[in-house]
């Protein structure tokens, strides 16, 4: 943030308007100009002596007053006025030598003259100046469990005090302890726990006597003396588990001069605890029935007196006196207790809460988170309402969208701005000035407002009594007359009790109608209308009353609206045929500032969810939407491994409050999320929700990625693939081949059976070779040879 960004409230009193064909001014039967002008704020009332034909007529819109006749200076419609009583610029640093003159709200008086039901407008900008001073009294838990956290915080002083002067160059540190009321049932009371509550226990058989609170170092810029009072401090011990914590933030915050709160410094209580607190009415346990009484009750020891004198005090008086002091209180406690420390914040305003480790060991960071993120962010409370004034705030922030019922803005910028309606119900008596203040929350800057009310007309001073125009029977007032005592008529011509059936024509509605309606009785062609127990009966024939409107659990417009002739007028902030629908969406704005986190709509200030398996009080839980895992993923990439968009550690810290879970193995029956992380790695997470209503991430310790292959191993499995290529083609070829040759070699031996059939069958067939007998005489060849062989 910015040490220059401001917030910018504007508060706007906005002029209503009519529903469709409906004069207001016409149909409230206004028979004096006060009258009228309680009727809506967009009605005006002609004085005018001659030009308007009747009485009820003189009470309607201007331009058609005008349209009649009645000229401009005659016509009484005064409006709502506002006057800049003081506006000094806003500073820009807040230490230095004009520390001590720091503005950080303009304007800061305002004067607001208001027509009832009249809405006007001013412009108010708050601005959280560079290097504001800082005071931060560290409050802490000194039970037994807390005795590694005392060690942990030994050279505090030293370390945070180096944190801090890196954001304002006017720091000072304080310290204050507390254990609980010491009596009984909340401490160990026998005789031999009087000097050693620790007595008989093993592990720490040493301890001091317990203690309600103790302010053991006023705030001082010596951080040395700090890390001084830590090194002498002892654990103590206390019976049960809930610590006396609230009756120590309350003394620290009331007892201002023991403590040393600046009145021009930010103001940072630091409540350190790793146990829940006592309430109110906790201390009947110990027979303590007298409230606590909100002062400070701090003995010459510097410890709370009032102890084991009063019960410990309520949500409502804590915050209360923090705010009145204008202090920020930073619940810092460990994980298992986050949740119910969670929920006070949204009881006690200018309030945070932070995960505070086992051993204190992240303190030192806790405190300058939770101190950046109380600078990013303003939120208006106002103080002293009236009870006739009514506020609506609307606060226009990072995307430039109104959102109604909005008092806050957080991650500021400069231009952000709250708009705030406030309207005057009613008038109270003549003379009446009444004021409230707007303050954000936490600043010593205030813009005081005061209020007057514009309930009476010109003309009223201007009356003539015993007029000729009211037959010298009357007051002549702003163009109608006032008839006295036991007279009546537009001129007080008639006596009370004459009738006649000249006059009854006149007080029937229409032809046919009752007279009067019924409710009432015709005298001097006038409707006197009857009293009735339920309310007012007025208009011209007795038609309206102010009590014959739709009830919502059997109240009249359910206490937020004006009944007028049957139809309930709603006051601010409400709407509805029974005014029972407020408008208000503060309770449907969820953690990252959207209306029922963009999963449904905002219907009587209570979020009606429209996104398939959304729920929740802003239907912040939707396991199965589609953006489900998308917006967990950002907050497991920041809170895991530092990374993503919302890696700066605030805005992580702020959004990403859901309890995160690492495991070996994710189980398959939750939803699934999977994304893939910058190195091309696999990261799995499962979303579900807890009992207690957080939402839990269940996410692997570390991405899937996947192993680089070895090169040898390639090479081997490209070449045995070639080869396993080759041979299969191989073996392909082979086989084709072998399928062609035996099909031909059967066609071959079909051919050669054909023909051996043809040679022997065929009787045209001769066989190439002939044989002829002949007669040989051999026996000369045998001589001869028989011869030759000799």
């Amino acid at each position: 943030l910015s040490p220059y960004c401001y917030l910018l409230f504007i508060i706007l009193f906005i002029i209503g308007t009519f529903s469709s064909g409906l004069n207001v001014c016409m149909s409230g039967s206004a028979t004096s100009c006060e009258e009228c002008l309680l009727i809506h704020p967009s009605c005006a009332w002609c004085a005018q002596e001659v030009g308007v034909r009747t009485l009820m007529s003189r009470c309607d819109l201007s331009q058609n007053l005008q349209k009649r006749g009645c000229e401009a200076y005659n016509i009484e419609n005064p409006r709502s006025t506002t006057r800049v009583v003081k506006s000094e610029p806003l500073s820009s640093k807040g230490s230095g030598p004009t520390q001590y003159d720091v503005i950080q709200i303009m304007p800061q008086k305002i004067s607001l003259s208001l027509r009832p039901s009249d809405q006007t407008s001013f412009k108010v900008q708050v601005r959280q100046v560079e290097d504001y001073p800082v005071d931060l009294y560290y409050l802490m838990d000194l039970s037994l469990s807390m005795k590694d956290d005392l060690d942990s915080i030994r050279n505090l002083g030293t370390k945070l005090a180096d944190e801090m002067r890196k954001l304002t160059s006017n720091f000072r540190l304080g310290f204050g302890s507390f254990v609980d009321k010491n009596m009984s049932p909340f401490s160990y009371t026998a005789p031999k726990y009087q000097d050693n509550p620790c007595n008989g226990y093993k592990l720490f058989p040493n301890c001091v006597p317990s203690f309600g609170f103790r302010h053991l170092l006023s705030l001082t810029d010596k951080v040395d003396r700090f890390n001084e009072e830590v090194q002498k401090q002892m654990v103590s011990r206390n019976r049960d588990a809930p610590e006396g914590g609230f009756d120590a933030i309350l003394q620290a915050a009331v007892c201002k001069e023991r403590i040393g709160w600046r009145k021009e410094a930010f103001h940072l209580l630091v409540f350190a605890t790793d146990d829940v607190p006592h309430l109110a009415l906790d201390g009947k346990l110990g027979g303590l029935v007298q409230p606590h009484d909100g002062k400070c009750h701090m003995n010459e020891k510097n410890e709370y007196s009032g102890s084991t004198e009063m019960d410990y005090p309520s949500l409502a008086l804590l915050g209360e006196k923090l705010a009145e002091n204008n202090i920020y209180l930073i619940f810092a406690v460990t994980k298992r207790h986050y949740v119910i420390y969670k929920n006070f914040t949204t009881l006690i305003p200018g309030t945070t809460v932070e995960i505070l480790d086992a051993d204190s060991k992240n303190i030192i960071q806790l405190i300058v988170n939770a101190y950046n993120n109380i600078r990013s962010k303003v939120e208006l409370t106002v103080w002293d309402q009236p009870e006739d004034l009514s506020l609506t705030f609307t606060a226009t922030c990072q995307d430039g969208q109104p959102l109604p019922g909005l008092r806050k803005c957080a991650d500021l910028k400069i231009g952000d701005t709250v708009s705030v309606s406030v309207e005057a119900r009613g008038c109270p008596p003549p003379g009446t000035r009444q004021s409230f203040t707007v303050k954000p929350v936490g600043f010593k800057d205030r813009l005081e407002v005061s209020v007057d009310y514009r309930c009476d007309c010109g003309c009223t001073h201007r009356a003539r009594a015993n007029s000729s125009r009211c037959s010298s029977r009357g007051q002549y007032v702003c163009g109608t007359c006032r008839c006295d005592t036991g007279h009546l008529g537009a001129r007080c011509e008639c006596h009370e009790g004459e009738a006649g059936a000249v006059y009854q024509g006149a007080c029937r509605e229409a032809e046919g109608k009752q007279i009067c309606s019924g409710r009432g009785e015709c005298s001097c062609n006038q409707c006197l209308c009857y009293e009735s127990e339920f309310g007012k009966i007025y208009g011209t024939f007795c038609e309206c009353d102010d009590f014959s409107c739709a009830r919502h659990k059997g109240v009249l417009c359910s206490g937020h609206g004006e009944c007028h002739c049957g139809e309930c007028k709603c006051h601010a902030g409400y709407i509805g045929d029974n005014c029972n629908c407020s408008t208000e969406t503060l309770s449907c704005v969820s953690d990252d500032g959207q209306i029922c986190s963009g999963r449904g709509n905002c219907a009587c200030g209570r979020c009606q969810c429209t996104e398939p398996g959304a729920f929740g009080d802003t239907c912040e839980k939707c396991p199965t939407c589609p953006d489900a895992c998308g917006t967990k993923r950002e907050c497991i990439e920041c809170r895991l491994f530092n990374s993503g968009r919302l890696a700066d550690n605030q805005t992580c810290q702020r959004l990403c409050k859901d309890e995160i879970i690492t495991v070996e193995t994710l189980n398959p029956n939750a939803v699934l999320c999977l994304y893939k992380t910058e190195n091309e790695c696999v990261m799995k997470f499962t979303y579900s929700e807890h009992a207690s209503g957080m939402s839990v991430l269940t996410a692997l310790k570390e991405p899937e990625c996947g192993a680089a292959p070895d090169a040898m191993t390639v090479l081997l499995a490209v070449v045995g693939s070639i080869l396993l290529v080759g041979i299969v083609l191989l073996a392909i070829w082979k086989l084709v081949i072998t399928v062609h040759d035996r099909r031909e070699f059967a066609r071959f031996q079909s051919a050669r059976s054909r023909a051996r059939y043809e040679m022997a069958c065929n009787p045209l067939y001769k066989q190439p070779i002939t044989s002829h007998p002949v007669e040989t005489d051999f026996s000369m060849y045998s001589k001869s040879y028989n011869g030759a062989t000799h």
